[in-house]
């Protein structure tokens, strides 16, 4: 997998600045930059996983915590830019109904079907049910119900304390695992196993580099990605929410989602709950608040204000995860269940 992505990276990456200073048309760019990013991300995340392995789970899970959705902030960031706070809040949406249904359900599936049960640590999920709960249902339906009876002022100032508020208890959920309770709930430790110590892919050095001309390429890539969206969009009938909670979540956490799978496969279900609840806390927690206050630079800011369908399904997805998971373990009809959920909530979207 990892050579395919190589090759997609030396092919994806030139033909997107040869194509974007020869105006090809936006529909064929809009294949080759979700492809060249897609490509990208992978060697992000192979970059940061190494270097989480050098200087140790601590600051390991700090690394995670800023790069693991760096792809999808720094394609939210131009589309904010631009103007397009719908695309924005639709990507978020779409980041939570991904990890939490289409990642989680492929994971629960694909490794049901090889193993016909499979086990997680039991205290991570119910730490994260509750997490979830609080970051989506709290922290995004409170702002919706209260901005109905305010100006734009006032919602916008509520946003700003809301987000505030989200990513101090994000960093205090950090500090919480990896260092006052770091091990406490640990099965591993539980069951009076040795944890196996992990070589990294590459080294320092080079994790740095790869991670700096990777990002950088992203960052040229996700701003001509921008300027595609209202043509593709015309050109295949896709309204604004359906291209940020289908296309843009699905292209910014693409290396993640395939990650998470192939660790189901491998039976290593605690590392594929964690991407895929983990990755989703990130999102809600980290990168919408600090989206909301980058926009404050940008002549249109931003608040944490989502329309209806957005919170609905958020809502509906956090329900039926922390339901699903709370007792530690699955198989491939859960997973099914969890792909059902999003379909239908995909037919949704495209069809409003």
């Amino acid at each position: 997998m990892n050579k395919v992505f190589a090759i997609l990276v030396f092919i994806g990456v030139p033909l997107s600045v040869i194509g974007s200073l020869l105006h090809w048309s936006s529909t064929l760019m809009f294949i080759i930059y979700c492809v060249a990013i897609i490509a990208l991300a992978s060697f992000m995340g192979r970059s940061t996983e190494s270097l989480s392995i050098i200087a140790g789970p601590r600051i390991g899970g700090l690394l995670n915590a800023t790069f693991g959705n760096a792809v999808e902030l720094i394609i939210a960031i131009f589309a904010l830019k631009e103007g397009l706070i719908g695309v924005v809040l639709a990507s978020l949406t779409g980041s939570v109904l991904g990890n939490l249904l289409l990642v989680a359900g492929l994971s629960f599936f694909i490794g049901g079907i090889k193993f016909k049960r499979q086990s997680f640590n039991i205290h991570d999920a119910r730490h994260n049910a509750g997490l979830l709960i609080f970051a989506v249902i709290v922290a995004f339906v409170i702002p919706e119900i209260f901005s109905m009876s305010m100006n734009e002022e006032r919602t916008m100032i509520f946003s700003i304390g809301v987000s505030i508020i989200l990513m101090a208890l994000y960093l205090a959920a950090l500090f919480f695992k990896l260092v006052t309770h770091r091990g406490v709930y640990n099965k591993e430790d539980e069951d009076g196993k040795k944890k196996v110590e992990e070589e990294p892919e590459w080294s320092k050095g080079k994790s740095i580099l790869v991670l700096a001309l990777a990002t950088l390429a992203v960052a040229y890539i996700s701003e001509n990605l921008v300027h595609t969206f209202e043509e593709v969009g015309q050109t295949f009938g896709w309204s604004e929410l359906f291209i940020g909670v289908i296309i843009v979540a699905i292209v910014g956490n693409a290396a993640e989602h395939a990650s998470a799978i192939i660790m189901a496969a491998k039976n290593k279900m605690d590392i594929a709950v964690e991407i895929a609840v983990g990755s989703t806390l990130q999102i809600a927690m980290f990168v919408a608040p600090i989206l909301v206050l980058i926009s404050l630079l940008f002549p249109v800011a931003m608040p944490l204000v989502f329309t209806v369908p957005e919170l609905i399904t958020m809502v509906s997805a956090v329900f039926l995860m922390v339901v699903i998971s709370n007792d530690g373990e699955s198989n491939w009809f859960e997973g099914g269940t969890l792909l059902a959920a999003y379909f239908i909530i995909g037919i949704g979207f495209y069809l409003l």
